[in-house]
């Protein structure tokens, strides 16, 4: 019976192992999975923890990497750290005493105090969409700042002159990125950055509903920047109690990507992360973590699309349908 369930170590005749499998079927036999992974020493599970499981981000994010895992006869352990260093810490500490066989992180801003642990650890572990403190790992990511320079040059195409900017926290590496390309595109066009206001709150709504009447209300802006689609639906909300139109007195862009966008009033103008080749790619850098131990850390920098919507001037596809166009950014590709 091993043999059949385990591919070998000898082949099986063809007749030999229609009869296994049909006593299988007949009995209701169930591997033993504490057996199988001391035989393989492995558990096949993998291990993923992510700052926050409310942000529709993170659950596509997530939702990919699970769809990667599963391709490889891998389960996935998800943890929501919360944004709280101390119960990130706890999650990886669950995850390393369950044995799993690699771990994912999406950092949480802050110290990291999990990081020495996995460094000390031998289990292979991969971050994503920022690198992590200390480095001493792969890393997937986002070409940020060049989609924001994308984005913003797609705004300044539209006619427009004046864009604020909306971010995330300052002591997130991604916001961070996203506003300096929001920067460069602006000075590539003549317009100062400097007299050009950005607005600092957390990846969510109601932060994009703040920031969007602080800076909005007194009408110095005829565009804005959002550095998340969560902020950017917020965003959506303040102008909407403001009595200012989207597109027509303010334009949007906005970046990730996540499905909510196609369904916003306007639509939003999006820079679309490639949730599928993130979790592609974040499960064959752990794999290849998992076979060879000492390989230098690589980090993957994996380009974003501009989906062009209502929200910027252009048209808008009704129904959430299709995106009426796409532009690839200009990107950093391969390893850094």
């Amino acid at each position: 019976m091993s043999y059949v369930l385990n591919g070998g170590p000898r082949g099986v005749a063809p007749e030999t192992r229609a009869r296994v499998l049909a006593a299988i079927e007949q009995l209701g036999y169930r591997p033993n999975g504490i057996a199988r992974s001391l035989r393989m020493n492995r558990t096949m599970t993998l291990g993923l923890v992510v700052p926050d499981t409310s942000n529709p981000f993170f659950a596509q994010l997530s939702r990919a990497i699970e769809e990667a895992a599963f391709a490889q006869d891998y389960t996935l352990l998800i943890g929501n750290a919360a944004e709280d260093d101390e119960r990130q810490t706890t999650y990886v500490r669950t995850f390393l005493a369950r044995q799993v066989d690699g771990l994912f992180l999406v950092p949480a801003h802050g110290p990291a105090s999990c990081v020495p642990e996995l460094q000390r650890s031998a289990v292979p572990w991969v971050t994503l969409d920022r690198q992590s403190p200390g480095g001493g790992a792969p890393a997937v990511l986002a070409d940020n700042r060049n989609g924001a320079r994308a984005a913003t040059e797609h705004l300044l195409g539209h006619g427009r002159r004046s864009i604020a900017c909306i971010s995330g926290p300052e002591d997130v590496v991604p916001a961070n990125e996203r506003v300096g390309g929001w920067r460069d595109a602006l000075a590539e066009a003549g317009v100062r950055p400097s007299e050009m206001s950005v607005w600092h709150g957390t990846f969510g709504r109601r932060a994009g509903y703040l920031g969007g009447r602080a800076l909005l209300a007194d009408g110095r802006f005829d565009a804005v920047f959002v550095a998340s689609d969560e902020q950017a639906l917020g965003v959506l909300r303040a102008l909407q109690e403001l009595g200012i139109r989207c597109p027509e007195d303010v334009a949007i862009a906005s970046f990730d990507g996540i499905a909510a966008t196609a369904y916003s009033t306007p639509a939003l103008t999006t820079m679309a992360q490639p949730f599928g080749q993130l979790g592609q790619t974040a499960v064959a850098r752990l794999l290849d973590r998992m076979d060879d131990p000492d390989a230098d850390p690589h980090i993957s920098v994996l380009p974003v699309t501009l989906v062009a919507r209502g929200s910027c001037g252009c048209p808008d596809p009704p129904g959430g349908d299709a995106p009426a166009e796409t532009e690839p950014a200009e990107t950093a590709e391969g390893a850094q």
